[in-house]
């Protein structure tokens, strides 16, 4: 939740900001926008890890 947090764990900790989700949820089936807005962070393992997430 956005709002509420700024991820600062997150970022000392070495994490990568990757985006936000859209805040619409699984059940959403008229694309609205009804549950908070959270950032993605992601731990990488690898250096080339954001060649290995754009492979798929």
């Amino acid at each position: 939740e956005k709002e509420r947090f700024l991820g600062t764990c997150y970022k000392a900790a070495n994490w990568v900001y990757v985006g936000d989700t859209k805040g619409r949820g699984k059940p959403d089936v008229h694309h609205e926008c009804n549950l908070p807005v959270k950032s993605v962070w992601l731990y990488p393992l690898r250096k080339d890890f954001r060649e290995r997430l754009i492979e798929g």
